[in-house]
């Protein structure tokens, strides 16, 4: 099954897929955010990318999730006014999520498998892993949480999903 067609519920509890909520069937980046990690910040450097690329068709959408020393502890509503008020975050978010373990949700079951660019893949590591899903559902690139999102790298894969 493609990245693209499996079933997920956005933050207010609507079924989809990120076929679905793509735009224009342009590359989608999928993100597991939380509002209470060092990595935070990340969210303006998300919103940026939203900005930049998605009148090109990227479609970036976070992922909450409580799994990292509980750094997303707040329900549906506090986690879409703490993303828009305090980054003025726009893009689409889901339902939290468990991208982990014994109850890791299927589309982080199959975002798993694919291998970072040291060749490693495996259970997210921690917030703000990012996956670039290809417009034919494939994963396009794995970045790991550290990875800001302007780095050349994930910029440059972005680019090439989208063409010239």
């Amino acid at each position: 099954m493609s990245a693209l067609d499996v079933p997920v519920t956005t933050l207010q509890g609507q079924s989809t897929t990120l076929r679905e909520i793509a735009k224009a069937s342009g590359p989608v980046l999928v993100v597991n955010v939380a509002s209470k990690c060092g990595l935070t910040p990340q969210y303006e450097g998300l919103e940026q990318l939203a900005k930049d690329y998605g009148p090109r068709g990227l479609t970036v959408v976070g992922v909450p999730s409580n799994q990292f020393a509980g750094q997303e502890p707040g329900s549906a509503e506090e986690i879409q006014a703490f993303c828009s008020t305090t980054y003025g975050v726009t893009f689409p978010l889901l339902a939290k999520t468990e991208v982990n373990g014994e109850e890791r949700h299927p589309l982080y079951v199959l975002l798993a498998q694919a291998p970072d660019s040291d060749g490693q893949a495996g259970d997210v590591q921690w917030n703000f892993e990012k996956f670039l899903v290809a417009p034919d559902g494939s994963v396009a690139g794995r970045f790991r949480p550290k990875t800001p999102p302007q780095a050349p790298e994930l910029v440059e894969a972005i680019e090439g999903l989208l063409g010239a």
